[in-house]
Parts: C-alpha cells; sequence; structure tokens
C-alpha cells in the first residue's frame, strides 16, 4: 500500500510538472507573439534601421512551428520586397527621418532584380537628400549591391569584401546511383531542359553550360554595371577579376584593402559606426556606447501604410516553385493562388489584375490551373499584366501566356519552356540482395511503372508520349500569347533559359518595367483615367496562425554568419539543402515538371517539389 501511495505522488508530481511546464510555455508563446509583431507607437524621429538579416523575397514563407520545434535551427528570416520599398520610400520623404541605416551584417541576398530595385530606392532615397550610411563585418556581391548606395560605407575592421559572381558547382547524382543500383526514368522534351541532367550525368552538358552562360554573363554585367554607376571609384571590377593578386599585398588585411580600394570608405567597429551615425540622428541612451535614436522598418511600415487612392488593381503573386495543392505562401500552391483569383473576381471594383510571377516553374498541372484562372479575367474584360521579377521560368513562363502584356527587367530569368518526368526504379538495387519480382498481368499497364520490378515498354513509351503532348500544349500557348507559330516558338524554346534583355530582343516579353510599370500599364490598358492603387490578394492567415507565426518568426538578434570564412560555410549549408530537394524532385512521385533547375540557385530557396498528376496516380501516393 505505502508503494501504491508513492507511485501515485510521482504521478501527481509529473502531472503537476508537466502542466507547469505546458503553462509556461503558452504564457511565453504569448508574449513572444506580442513583442514580435509591428508597433506603430514605436516609431521615433532619429534613423530608419534596415536590419536585413536574412533574405529579401517576393513573398514570405509561412513559418511551421512544429517543424522548428522538429529542427535544430530557427529558419531564416525573410523580408517582403514590397516592405522594404515602401519603408525606404517613405522615409525618404519623412523630416524626422535623418538617416536611413543598413545594418547587412547577417544580410543573405536575394534575387538579383529585388536587389537592384532596393538599390535604386536607396539612391533616390540619398539624391532627396538622405543620407544612407551601411555597416557591415563583410561585403559579398548581394551586401554590396545595396551597400554601394551608401552615403557612407563602413566595414570591421575584422571583416572586408569579397565579389564571387554569379554561377559555380552544380550536383549530379549518376555516380551514386549507378553504384546503389538505381535507375532514373527519364521522360524530356527540349535540347536545353537541364533539370534532368543531375539524374542522368555524371557532369553538365555543354548544351546546359551553354545557356547557363549565356545567362549569367549579362546577370554579372549588370551587376557590375550598377555598382560603377553608385561608386565609380571604387575598384571592384579589378578586385573581382583577380581576386587574389589584388589581395596578396594586403597580406590578409581584407577590410583594409576594402578601403584602399575604394570599396569602403570607414574602417570601424558596430559601436564606432553607432556613434557616427548618433551625429546625425540623435543618441538613443548614453549608457550604451554607439546607440542612437532609430525605428525599426517593421514599425515604421506599420505607422506608413502606402496610400490607397482611386481605383483598385489586383495583384496576385506566383513566388516560388509551383506545386499542386493548397501550398504557400512562400511556395506557389495551384489550389490556394487559383481561390486567390477567383476572390479578385468577385470583386465589382477590381479594374485590372496584375500578375507578378518570381517562380522558377514545378507542376505543369498547377501551371495550367493558375492560367486558366487568370484567363478568365480576361473573358470578363479585364486587362491582365505580367510582371516578373527574378525568375519566371518554365511553370513560370507557363503562367505569364495568360498576360495581355508582359514586363520584365533587364536582370529577370525567364524562357526555360520544356517539360520532364523523372521516375526512379530499384529492380538492380534490390536484386543486389536477391529480391525480385514477378506476377500475372491482365493489360500491359498492370502494375505499371514498378519501380521494383522494371518499367515495361509500353507504360515508358506511354508517358514520353505525354510529356511531349504537354510540351506541344506549352509551345502553343506561347505561340499563341506572343503572335508566333509553335515552330518559332520551338526554336527558342527547348528548355533554354534567357535573360530578360535577350528575351525582350525575341519576342518573350514586351519590355522592361518593374511592378509599378506593370500597374500603370493595366492602368493604361483599362483606361484609367486618374489615381489608382494595388490590392495584393494574399492568403490570411487565421488568429490562431498569425500567432503561432508571429511567436515562431525568426527574431533579428539570432546567429549571424560574420566575416568572410563564417559565410562562405553558411552558403554551403544550400548544398545539403539542393541534395534533398533533388532526391525529393526523383523520390516524391511530382509528375510532369515544367521547371528551370539552373534557375533556382539565382534567388534564395523557398519552398518544397510536391505535385500530382495523372502519372502521380500510377506511381500512387
Amino acid at each position: 500500500m505505502s508503494f501504491a501511495r508513492s507511485a501515485w505522488k510521482i504521478l501527481v508530481a509529473i502531472k503537476d510538472g508537466l502542466v507547469l511546464l505546458f503553462m509556461l510555455m503558452f504564457f511565453g508563446l504569448i508574449f513572444a507573439a506580442l513583442s514580435a509583431r509591428p508597433n506603430a507607437a514605436a516609431v521615433h524621429e532619429g534613423a530608419l534601421v534596415l536590419d536585413l538579416d536574412g533574405t529579401i523575397v517576393e513573398e514570405p514563407e509561412t513559418v511551421d512551428p512544429l517543424a522548428v520545434l522538429a529542427g535544430s535551427q530557427m529558419p531564416v528570416r525573410q523580408f517582403r520586397l514590397q516592405d522594404v520599398l515602401n519603408g525606404i520610400k517613405t522615409a525618404s520623404e519623412d523630416e524626422d527621418v535623418k538617416a536611413i541605416v543598413l545594418d547587412l551584417d547577417g544580410f543573405l541576398g536575394g534575387g538579383q532584380v529585388a536587389l537592384e530595385q532596393v538599390s535604386e530606392a536607396l539612391g533616390k532615397a540619398k539624391k532627396k537628400g538622405k543620407p544612407v550610411l551601411a555597416f557591415a563585418t563583410f561585403y559579398g556581391d548581394s551586401a554590396y549591391l545595396l551597400a554601394s548606395q551608401a552615403s557612407e560605407i563602413w566595414v570591421d575592421p575584422m571583416g572586408g569584401a569579397a565579389f564571387a559572381g554569379p554561377g559555380g558547382s552544380g550536383l549530379y547524382y549518376r555516380g551514386l546511383m549507378d553504384e546503389l543500383g538505381v535507375k532514373a526514368h527519364v521522360y524530356r522534351v527540349g535540347t536545353y531542359k537541364s533539370a534532368v541532367e543531375p539524374y542522368l550525368r555524371s557532369d553538365q552538358s555543354a548544351e546546359s553550360k551553354e545557356a547557363l552562360k549565356a545567362v549569367l554573363d549579362p546577370l554579372w554585367q549588370n551587376w557590375l554595371d550598377a555598382v560603377k554607376k553608385a561608386r565609380p571609384k571604387a575598384k571592384v571590377a579589378e578586385f573581382a577579376a583577380d581576386p587574389s593578386g589584388v589581395a596578396e599585398p594586403a597580406k590578409g588585411n581584407f577590410a583594409r584593402l576594402a578601403v584602399n580600394l575604394g570599396i569602403a570608405d570607414k574602417l570601424g567597429s558596430r559601436a564606432d559606426f553607432g556613434k557616427r551615425v548618433a551625429k546625425l540622428a540623435g543618441i538613443d541612451d548614453e549608457d550604451i556606447p554607439g546607440s542612437f535614436k532609430h525605428s525599426l522598418l517593421a514599425d515604421w511600415n506599420a505607422a506608413n501604410a502606402p496610400d490607397t487612392p482611386g481605383d483598385p488593381i489586383a495583384v496576385v503573386t506566383v513566388a516560388g516553385t509551383i506545386v499542386d495543392g493548397d501550398a504557400g505562401p512562400g511556395t506557389a500552391g495551384g489550389d490556394r493562388i487559383v481561390d486567390l483569383l477567383e476572390q479578385g473576381l468577385k470583386r465589382d471594383d477590381i479594374k485590372a489584375l496584375v500578375v507578378r510571377v518570381d517562380s522558377p516553374g514545378g507542376s505543369a498541372f498547377a501551371s495550367e490551373q493558375i492560367r486558366r484562372s487568370i484567363e478568365a479575367y480576361r473573358a470578363r474584360k479585364i486587362p491582365v499584366v505580367i510582371s516578373m521579377a527574378n525568375l519566371a521560368a518554365s511553370g513560370g513562363y507557363w503562367v505569364a501566356t495568360a498576360g495581355d502584356r508582359i514586363l520584365a527587367e533587364p536582370s529577370t530569368v525567364t524562357g526555360s519552356i520544356g517539360v520532364f518526368a523523372v521516375i526512379p526504379s530499384f529492380e538492380d538495387a534490390l536484386g543486389k540482395w536477391g529480391v525480385n519480382a514477378d506476377g500475372v498481368r491482365t493489360t500491359p499497364l498492370s502494375g505499371q511503372p514498378d519501380i521494383v520490378g522494371g518499367f515495361s515498354p509500353e507504360v515508358e513509351t506511354l508517358i514520353q508520349s505525354g510529356v511531349e503532348n504537354d510540351y506541344s500544349q506549352f509551345l502553343s500557348l506561347v505561340a499563341k500569347a506572343r503572335g508566333k507559330t509553335p515552330e518559332q516558338v520551338d526554336a527558342i524554346a527547348q528548355g533554354r533559359i534567357w535573360d530578360g534583355g535577350s528575351a525582350r530582343q525575341i519576342g518573350l516579353v514586351d519590355r522592361f518595367g518593374s511592378l509599378d510599370d506593370a500597374l500603370a500599364e493595366a492602368a493604361k490598358l483599362a483606361k484609367i483615367d486618374g489615381e489608382f492603387h494595388p490590392v495584393f490578394l494574399r492568403s490570411e492567415a487565421s488568429g490562431f496562425e498569425a500567432f503561432l507565426n508571429d511567436a515562431f518568426k525568426p527574431k533579428p538578434q539570432g546567429r549571424k554568419a560574420r566575416g568572410m570564412i563564417a559565410q562562405l560555410a553558411w552558403q554551403q549549408q544550400a548544398v545539403m539543402a539542393q541534395i534533398f530537394g533533388d532526391m525529393q524532385m526523383m523520390l516524391g512521385g511530382v509528375g510532369v515538371q515544367a521547371r528551370c533547375l539552373e534557375c533556382q540557385s539565382l534567388v534564395p530557396a523557398s519552398g518544397a517539389p510536391q505535385g500530382m498528376s495523372w502519372i502521380r496516380a500510377l506511381i500512387g501516393d
């Protein structure tokens, strides 16, 4: 009896402890959520601080609290491009803002179009007389494109700068798959459709290298031109062309080298930088070295929402990998975007539609779903303008064929008009262990595709013909949209990617322009005489989902990759993410894909491949 009483007391104590623990977690979540929300009351006279500790994207991903709890680290923080641009624009026009401060110590980049637009906005603010000051321990390509517009660029004495340019090595799995006995059954159309090459080859094909170099060279030149225009005396091109030769006399002092080359203006610690800003913005707390009066971007935007004069123009964003289902934001779930477009159609006041595309493509089925929903606007005589951001390739271009006009930027990557499907089989791998497959068929497709016994010739022919049909449909859509014949489109298609300038020359886009230009074009097509404003059609989280997202939102004071070596090491984590993504695409039964593999290295990773189609139905879930 005494043992039972003791055991009961222990169980009660455990129960009470768990209750207390969950109560502490609950109230901790409430505190975290409340402290994470933007606060308009926190706006003060002084500097606007852009602490860009993460990446700039078109559409931030929703944080999955369960994934955060199960993972070993917090997700990368993401800043919506339009929020950053709005903050810079409104701050440049406000007399209470004495300076704009770029804290780039934890900046992890973004697509080149997004970075160019932020850089341009900073340049306009500086021309209006607003001082722009930048600080970082280390400046890479992305951070420097923004910092180049600064009135003063500060670098920590332990830091420096280095510029790599776009490009690098990809991963190829043919050797590993041969060792494991895994067969990749690949079905594709397009000489340049290299998304499947990692499963077929041990190196990059000559055609893929040719196409990729033709895109990366103009992107790099655009970067160099933008930096040179902002800081004509900085010896950036010389340093990038011969980094070891230029850096050798500095004997490893990269910070001093950056100043000597005109890449940076001042050497100093964060405290030294803060004292400089305080001379412009005022001292915030005399007891803390380097403190200055400031407002953070989220709080500033909460107090300075964009004006909404005139007629509304709907804007829907197709960002990230295009997948089947309700995925997103940050991933272009076909069902979710279709729902958003249908919500816009229900409004009687919408005068035009702008589709902002920032996607390497994905599911051909979901791309077609989205395209049809956009066509519903044109059927109601509502003009549609496509605004291409960093990427509008493959499935992203499939979606774009529904527009009356297509606008892109010189650094946009587009094209990749081609489709493919990949299905693995494991008969050789299992055979090594004495596992074989056998059975009875009633038709040539019984049990096919058989990933353990091998594919029959009939199913191979069936799938390839389906892929070829999807490619023909893709060509027809582009031909109709661009006033060409399918044969003319095929000559510039074949899965090849193009930079924005080349795409304009060959007729895949109409003209250059930003999102604002696309809105103006839509207003012109809709014959809006007066003012207009964008209405962004976005997925609204439920109250509980919003609470959890606020609670688990990555915080700016988290771990940062400071210094050249630390930043380079952090970038290598993306290699592991690519491996998992490539394996999921092959093993996950994602169906027919209109997707650009080369493009995905040009923007921060977003979303995960999923999908469904009749091929997936054959494979099974």
